[in-house]
Formats: structure tokens, sequence, C-alpha cells
């Protein structure tokens, strides 16, 4: 059974100097543990709920930063779009452009990002089953592309849940492309009555723990040093020295299922 791969980083570029921190740690860990890291970073936060919101120190700018951290530390680099032009224009900083989940059936941004010859790593969206995933799939490989993965990031439940059906994955995986379990966002509380994401990181674990037992090619963990002072998701962020100990645990169940295929 191969390693699974990280995928990890803050969930917005709120500094270089915090970039280029969290990467050197994540990509120091990874190393130790021989993970295969992608760094991970939004550019810009475009689906906010409220207009006061943190979304970003620029596009350019936050762009540049990320590219600079791939180049340093001689990694992948990942960001997501939300409008069809900035598929050229992020693809010029990143190796792979991520589709967010509420986005999931935007074809034309899908068709652009896919043209582009990055890979594109499509979220499953909260409203949508894993065998209607296979049809983004498709539209990324119709437009020329077979670099697609697909990312299983829960499920709405109510108003201000969600949950993870684990099922996904060897679903989304029948399709012939990686899947990866998002163990930040699918703890999320959202529509909170103060305009503020919730979360549920004390459960970032167990998350990690079913996914990797079922089998998962990818995890995909959003961390900050300190998430209470993070500018956007802090809520749900996995503490960056909770990281090391946790990759540890989650490569022994990897190596328990390896051997029990033996």
């Amino acid at each position: 059974m191969k390693p699974f791969f990280l995928i990890a980083g803050p969930c917005a570029v709120e500094s270089e100097a915090s970039c280029m921190a969290i990467a050197a740690t994540c990509k120091a860990i990874s190393d130790h543990l021989n993970i295969p890291y992608i760094f991970k970073a939004s550019y810009r936060k475009a689906n906010r709920s409220r207009l006061d919101s943190f979304t970003g120190i620029g596009d350019e700018k936050a762009l540049k930063i990320i590219e600079k951290v791939g180049k340093t530390f001689d990694i992948p680099t990942t960001t997501d779009i939300h409008e069809t032009h900035e598929a050229v224009m992020a693809a010029e900083f990143v190796d792979v452009l991520q589709i967010p989940a509420f986005l999931c059936r935007q074809t034309n941004l899908i068709v652009a990002a896919a043209k582009t010859g990055k890979t594109v790593n499509i979220k499953k969206g909260q409203f949508m089953g894993a065998e209607a995933m296979g049809f983004a799939v498709e539209k990324v490989r119709q437009s020329g592309n077979d670099q697609v993965w697909l990312t299983e990031r829960g499920t709405t439940f109510g108003y201000q849940d969600l949950i993870v059906d684990f099922r996904n994955i060897p679903h989304m995986q029948s399709f012939k492309v990686p899947v990866i379990m998002d163990c930040t966002h699918s703890l999320q509380q959202p529509n909170q009555q103060s305009g503020v994401t919730g979360g549920k990181p004390a459960l970032i674990e167990t998350i990690a723990k079913a996914a990797v037992a079922v089998g998962v090619d990818g995890l995909f963990i959003e961390t900050h040093p300190d998430p209470s002072k993070a500018q956007s998701d802090g809520a749900n962020m996995l503490p960056l020295n909770q990281l090391a100990p946790l990759l540890d645990r989650l490569l022994r169940i990897r190596a328990a299922l390896a051997e029990t295929q033996v």
C-alpha cells in the first residue's frame, strides 16, 4: 500500500514570513517521515460570510509568496481559484489548481483550470453525492487533461454542521483518480450567528485516522502556529506543533494495513 501524501499550510496567505515558517516546518516533518508534501494557501478568500472578513493581502503579492515558498523548499504548491480568468493567472505561480467545494459544478471554471495543463483538485460540494463527482472528473478529462484529483470535505447536516460519509472515498477512487480527505474543513460549523465559521478541531485526528484506515490517497490539513490568531478558518485548524505526532500515528495505521495485505 503506497503512503499517503500531504497537502498542508495556512488557510490564507497572511504574510511571507508566516508562509515560509509554516512551510519550513511542514517540509521538515514530511521529509523526516518520508511523506510527499504539497504546500497550500489561498491567495484570496472569496467565500466569506461577512463583508468585513479578511480576504487577503493582494492577489499578485500573495501568489508571488506561494511561488517563492515552492522554489525555496523545492516543493509543489496549490491554491484555489474562483472565477475562470483566475485559472491562467494562478497557474503561473502554482502546480495544482483547487476548485472550491461550492464551485464544483461550475463547468466553465473547471474547464478553464483543466486547460492550463495543471493538476486540478476538485473538492466535493457539501451538497453533492460521491457519484456525481464522476461528471466533474470527466469535465477535466474531456478538456484534454488527465491530471485530476477529488477531495472529500464533508456533507451538509442541518444548517450548522457537516458529517463525513467515508464510503465516499472508495466511491470516488472508482473514477481512477487520487482522493484526498480534507481533515479540517470537514469539521467546520458554518452559518454561525456571529458570521464567523466555527469548527471542531479536536476531531481532526479522528477524521484523519478513519480516512487513512479506509485507504485515502492524500490528506489535506490546514495548520497554523496559533490558530486563535489566524485571519481565516482558525476555528478548525490544527496547531502546527501537533502535526508531526499526528502524522506519525497515521503512518502507523497505514503500515498496519499494509501488513494485513501481504
